[in-house]
């Protein structure tokens, strides 16, 4: 999204750019996501032997991965067969699926037969945004956004597999929404469970910033009315909220500026803490995250541009970031890289 620019106009021209970026994608096919434009350049994600506690004195690329790697706002999820599950943007939610985290192919949607309860938020598109993937209690949790450009009259909603395969998710309904009335923006949400066992939905974009709200494990709904405000950046650009727990605290990750304008896209990835999952959630140098705070994780380098809308996945080897970005042709591709923490507890990417 673009801070600066109106309601209207960041509609306006985050539709255009990412529709451009997804014809890109759909024109280069194949052959674009086995030879990315540094592909030389880059490492293979590698199994890490030991968390590393030291950050590379430069970003590093994205890991090679290979297939069908043409994807927005990523959330992937480790399958009870080992094998890895992935959900993106796109006409009625996108699969993909890999083995290894490397090779990834198309697995169709998650509603092959569409989503009708959706169109009364997206305008009647099929389009249907940032979805997050969890597997719990034999179950895949699939929350996800319905919404149109430069609108916060949107709604979260949830359905449920014990397959992950398309055709087989059930609706489960609507979790929360927001109106042009609200001063938040119901998109962008993801799951996070805490050591109680306490289930969390983080959420939003723009607007006030990022939301938190208590959920009822057993439906995986609200169990109350309360929004806690965990960050913002008066009105500007913040969204893509992620909540994990390393140690005592607890990460919320995000990500700020501008997204879907292609290779001149600002995207990157921020990262404040927390001892408590409703905060205060302070950057790096204090700076508190409902102020404006975060500390910068990944950003645009050389041909990577824009990374961000990240997740983070725990692996047997490390904990893996794993986020979109844009190439030199402004296709969005995804991108993965493993995470390490220095000896203050911050973490990087390697």
């Amino acid at each position: 999204m673009i801070s600066s620019a109106s309601p209207a106009r960041r509609s306006r021209i985050r539709l255009a750019a990412l529709t451009a970026a997804f014809a890109v994608v759909a024109a280069a096919g194949v052959a674009l996501a086995t030879r990315p434009s540094d592909a030389a350049t880059r490492a293979a994600v590698p199994l890490a032997a030991a968390t590393p506690t030291t950050p590379p004195a430069a970003y590093p690329n994205p890991g090679v991965v290979t297939g069908d790697i043409g994807m927005h706002d990523p959330t992937i999820v480790r399958r009870p067969n080992g094998g890895y599950l992935v959900a993106h943007t796109g006409n009625n939610i996108a699969l993909k699926t890999s083995t290894d985290r490397t090779a990834f192919r198309n697995a169709g949607a998650v509603f092959p037969g569409g989503a009708s309860w959706t169109t009364t938020y997206t305008g009647g598109s099929r389009n249907l945004w940032a979805p997050d993937l969890t597997y719990r209690d034999g179950r895949y949790w699939l929350y996800y956004s319905a919404s149109t450009f430069g609108s916060n009259r949107s709604a979260i909603f949830l359905a449920t597999s014990t397959t992950g395969e398309s055709g087989t998710w059930t609706n489960q309904g609507l979790v929360i929404e927001s109106r042009s009335s609200d001063n938040f923006n119901a998109i962008d949400p993801n799951l996070f469970v805490d050591s109680d066992g306490r289930w969390w939905l983080s959420f939003g974009s723009f607007w006030s910033g990022i939301k938190l709200v208590a959920l009822n494990p057993s439906t995986g709904k609200r169990a109350d009315n309360t929004i806690h405000s965990i960050a913002g950046r008066g009105g500007g650009a913040i969204e893509a909220p992620v909540i994990v727990k390393r140690g005592s605290y607890y990460y919320l990750w995000v990500s700020f500026d501008r997204c879907c304008q292609g290779a001149s896209s600002t995207y990157r990835v921020m990262v404040g803490r927390s001892t408590s999952v409703t905060g205060p959630y302070v950057a790096r140098n204090g700076t508190a995250m409902n102020s404006g705070g975060g500390t910068q994780v990944l950003a645009g380098h050389g041909n990577i541009h824009g990374p961000g809308h990240q997740a983070v996945l725990a692996d047997s080897d490390a904990d893996a970031l794993v986020y979109h970005y844009y190439a030199n042709n402004g296709a969005s591709l995804l991108g993965i890289n493993l995470i390490g923490y220095d000896t203050a507890g911050w973490p990087f990417v390697y």
